[in-house]
């Protein structure tokens, strides 16, 4: 079983271009299932049937893990299913015919206007590593990238004078994403600082790429910095990109395109109607919401 686990890994790393943070989750998840299967009498795969799979999740929830993390377990467990039927390894996918837990629709944090700009308006840049942390915040909010794309960023991806960034995404889908007139002085100054003209676009101090991980641990130590009292991470600043887009009118489809999601129903995740917006909105649709003599005239 773990040379049917190697293998499905490594369709993920070269036929879906997974990143590193992806494949550790599925080898974890996966391992652990494998480990389960051992006391439950399980030799082979083929033996494994949708009972099997609820006993495993079963055993997670008894342990008290949150219904995200199992649901996450049992969605490795459909994609692995699914790698193996593909290869007619085994028969079916018995994952499908288990039902996930209930997850709350909780909607992910973002911040307002007001407060982006305290965090991007702390101390003038007068070193080279705050020059480098400024230019980060400000691509993350301009842009919308993923921490792994921006950490993934050669200095050629940026045309600086289109204010354009070149991004590979999720399963190697190339896209160009444009950034506005604060990003690009932020990164021409932040590329003022730093002799290399090629190579990683953000680098520590020893020149070598900074990790997503590093720059997650910058964004958080700037919100901290700046007085911030909610916890704020790059992937907070990507849903404040889209929030901010779609509460100026901007279409759901180009937000869709500029975020890089496949499918429209992640995108109408990731981004948060403003009550302020709302209000607009019925204020000029409804026709009963000015009282008495303001009425809208119904459409023709």
């Amino acid at each position: 079983m773990n040379d049917l686990l190697a293998a499905f890994l490594q369709h993920l790393a070269v036929e879906r271009n997974a990143s590193p943070h992806t494949l550790r989750s599925y080898r974890s998840d996966l391992a652990e299932f494998q480990r389960f299967l051992g006391p439950a009498g399980v030799g082979s795969v083929r033996e494994v049937d949708a009972r099997i799979v609820r006993a495993f999740l079963a055993g997670l929830h008894t342990r008290g893990l949150d219904p995200a993390s199992v649901a996450r377990k049992l969605a490795a467990l459909r994609s692995w299913f699914r790698f193996l039927v593909r290869r007619r390894l085994v028969p079916r996918n018995v994952a499908r015919d288990v039902r996930g837990p209930r997850l709350p629709q909780k909607l992910p944090g973002f911040l307002p206007i007001d407060e982006v700009r305290v965090l991007m308006e702390g101390p003038a840049a007068a070193d080279a590593q705050r020059a480098r942390d400024t230019a980060i915040l400000e691509l993350l909010y301009a842009s919308g990238l993923r921490v792994s794309e921006l950490a993934g960023l050669d200095v050629d991806d940026a045309d600086r004078a289109e204010r354009t960034v070149r991004v590979l995404g999720k399963g190697g889908k190339e896209r160009i994403v444009p950034f506005g007139t604060k990003a690009a002085d932020a990164l021409e100054r932040y590329l003022g600082t730093r002799p290399a003209a090629r190579g990683p676009l953000f680098t520590n101090r020893r020149g070598g790429r900074l990790t997503g991980r590093s720059i997650r641990t910058i964004v958080r130590r700037r919100a901290r910095g700046a007085g911030l009292v909610r916890r704020v991470s790059p992937h907070t600043l990507r849903h404040t990109f889209a929030t901010h887009l779609l509460d100026a009118g901007a279409d759901l489809r180009a937000i869709q395109e500029l975020l890089g999601h496949s499918r429209l129903s992640t995108t109408q995740r990731y981004t948060h109607v403003g009550s302020d917006h709302l209000m607009r909105v019925y204020d000029a649709a409804h026709p009963r919401a000015h009282g008495p003599g303001a009425a809208v005239s119904p459409p023709a």
